[in-house]
């Protein structure tokens, strides 16, 4: 989801880094703070975070996938029920399962132990970019459309329906605005990852269709017999039916 935030620059993010490891916080905190970020909470479990995200409300999540009450997969699943917020995974379980898993669940990227301090760096830079500048930066009014009876604001990553507001997470809505881009043709799916992850479709062929169906959760009035958001066999996607403002 792109969102207009009244920020300076990037560095204005306020993080949540949830671990349950004192030293990984400690090490984390001073890397993101040599980078530039100053806004940096810190919770250990689960419950915690909870709290914390409830009462300070921040603007990127870096998160561990074991905790001792928990874990990050069900905390992601609670976070999705109310924000679109940029959630990054930084966990040891470095299975394609559990990175699939939390693909699947809404995080933005999903990063394994050990890693490099650049590469976490580089990779928080870009998915809050993604989340919070394009707009600010371009400064272009992005498009208001139809889908039936379903409005959809790419403007502020809601899709609205006669009975309730729901909005697009950041992979969602960058999938949606390539398929805007190309309303009535073909997407492929290279060109989907490659405007969701900038990266090419193997290795993500599971993950893309996770995003797919979630995306039609959203739009679709039946989700199980899409009407707009099509699948072109063997090709990729296609969203038709659309009704510009």
């Amino acid at each position: 989801m792109t969102v207009v935030m009244k920020m300076k620059d990037i560095f204005d993010c306020k993080l949540l880094m949830v671990d349950d490891e004192p030293e990984l916080r400690k090490m984390v905190n001073e890397i993101l703070r040599r980078e530039g970020f100053v806004k940096i909470i810190s919770a250990s479990n689960c419950n915690e975070a909870r709290q914390i995200f409830i009462h300070e409300k921040p603007d990127g999540v870096i998160l561990d996938v074991s905790l001792p009450d928990g874990d990050g997969f069900s905390l992601l699943s609670e976070i999705r029920t109310t924000s679109a917020v940029p959630v990054l995974f930084l966990s040891a379980r470095d299975e394609d399962e559990n990175r699939l898993l939390g693909l699947g669940l809404g995080a933005d990227d999903y990063i394994t132990k050990p890693f490099l301090p650049r590469e976490l760096t580089l990779r928080l830079r870009a998915v809050l970019s993604r989340a919070y500048f394009p707009v600010i930066l371009k400064r272009t009014e992005k498009p208001i459309f139809r889908l039936g009876k379903t409005k959809i604001d790419l403007n502020s990553g809601a899709v609205i329906t006669k009975n309730d507001q729901l909005m697009l997470t950041a992979k969602e809505f960058a999938l949606l605005e390539k398929l805007y881009e190309n309303r009535g043709n073909i997407v492929t799916g290279d060109s989907l990852c490659r405007a969701a992850w900038s990266d090419n479709l193997y290795g993500y062929e599971n993950t893309l269709m996770v995003h797919i169906r979630r995306l039609r959760e959203k739009i679709e009035p039946e989700p199980s017999t899409p009407r707009y958001l099509l699948t072109v066999r063997g090709l990729g996607y296609k969203l038709t039916g659309v009704e510009d403002r």
